[in-house]
């Protein structure tokens, strides 16, 4: 228990003291033919400049801002059309896609040196998509709230009054929040716009107490008040789209190759709305009954976890890490207390006398303690667990010498 208080600490003090929290918020542009030919051939351009920024870049080991920028701004103007602004972005587009590199390597997420992907990484210069996102600053964009409109910058010149659509609340938190650049951002022949919006955070309440959940594959989270939140449906969903992938891939021609590539994102869309539901659902409980939000920390589960063939596919697309940063952002938002604990055990150990074993959960839904027979269902006790840790964590992360 030492161990799951120590570790919560960590996590729950470093959201205590976090800076205000950044959200995106997507917009659907609304050009006109003119307007949206304009477009594409802005990211056609300014893509083609990162590119070749990006040969400098490695040809000649610059990877700081100034240094690249010196080197490569006049050709950016002169050959690829930019304008100051634009050049200056695609120089940052170029250094910043460096830095995540440089971190992913650092990391260890492109394998080892000795790794095919790890040497193709390093003894390559990266390369720009042609429709790939770009960012924009205030220089280049500008937004008219009232009428629902923007002002970008293109190689044909500014486009103005290109509509946009969103909801309400979306405008009232660009109007409130808007800060920084704004990506563009093609999808087939939709247009988006991506803001970054700094959202202060609301101070955070004491809980009375906590809401325990346990995130699983056949149930997707179970609540320590027994609320559970199925995947079947999901997986149903999972398991038709594989077969019509399997149709697709045996005809092996270009129109299958592109119904492939929007059915992943259609897939990929209704996972992260059933994690959406399932994550404001528990927070709104949360904030109701004025108690904080804990999870197990799965972090590294993948690489711990060694699995069937037949069990590889549903485990590789089980969405548990994206619902975790649902739970956490959306309970940052609300002012609700989040809280990550030690998942080691809490499938196998009896929340009534502590009694730890592999022999308490028989199966995987029944759970029954072989020291004082409490029995029910495992995922519940499993968030009753998470729930104990919670209680003990935050005693600890609430105390005076460590919250200064």
């Amino acid at each position: 228990m030492v161990i799951a208080e120590k570790m919560a600490t960590v996590h729950a003090y470093a959201a205590l003291t976090s800076r205000p929290m950044k959200l995106v918020v997507q917009v659907k542009l609304l050009p006109t033919p003119e307007q949206a030919s304009a477009l594409e051939a802005t990211l056609r351009a300014c893509n083609r400049a990162a590119s070749y920024a990006s040969t400098i870049a490695f040809a000649k080991d610059l990877k700081n801002r100034n240094g690249l920028q010196k080197e490569v701004y006049a050709d950016l103007k002169a050959t690829f059309g930019l304008s100051a602004q634009p050049a200056v972005r695609a120089v940052k587009k170029v250094v910043d896609a460096y830095a995540t590199l440089k971190a992913n390597l650092r990391a260890g997420n492109l394998g080892p040196p000795t790794s095919k992907r790890h040497r193709k990484a390093i003894g390559t210069p990266i390369a720009f998509r042609p429709k790939a996102a770009q960012p924009f600053d205030d220089r280049c964009l500008s937004w008219q709230y009232d009428a629902r409109t923007v002002s970008i910058w293109t190689v044909d010149g500014r486009a103005k009054g290109v509509r946009f659509a969103c909801s309400s609340d979306q405008l009232k938190t660009l109007v409130q929040y808007r800060k920084g650049e704004s990506d563009l951002v093609q999808q087939g022949d939709k247009w988006f716009l991506v803001a970054t919006c700094d959202i202060p955070d609301p101070e955070v309440y004491e809980p009375t107490d906590w809401i325990g959940v346990d995130r699983g594959i056949s149930n997707l989270a179970t609540t320590s008040d027994g609320t559970n939140y199925q995947g079947r449906r999901l997986g149903r969903y999972r398991r038709w789209q594989a077969r019509k992938r399997a149709e697709l891939q045996a005809k092996q021609t270009r129109s299958a190759t592109r119904r492939l590539a929007r059915r992943a994102q259609k897939e990929r869309r209704h996972a992260t709305h059933v994690n959406h539901r399932i994550s404001k659902e528990i927070v709104s409980v949360a904030q109701r009954t004025v108690r904080g939000i804990a999870i197990e920390e799965l972090g590294s589960i993948r690489e711990r976890v060694r699995l069937r063939r037949d069990q590889r596919g549903t485990f590789s697309s089980w969405p548990f890490h994206q619902l975790g940063q649902h739970l956490a952002y959306k309970a940052k938002k609300a002012g609700v207390p989040f809280l990550e604990v030690d998942a080691r055990h809490t499938s196998q150990r009896c929340p009534r006398c502590g009694h730890t074993e592999r022999a308490n959960r028989p199966a995987r839904d029944h759970f029954h303690c072989r020291r004082c027979g409490l029995a029910g269902p495992a995922d519940v006790v499993a968030g009753v667990n998470v729930r104990d840790r919670a209680r003990s964590a935050w005693v600890l992360v609430t105390a005076p010498a460590l919250c200064p």
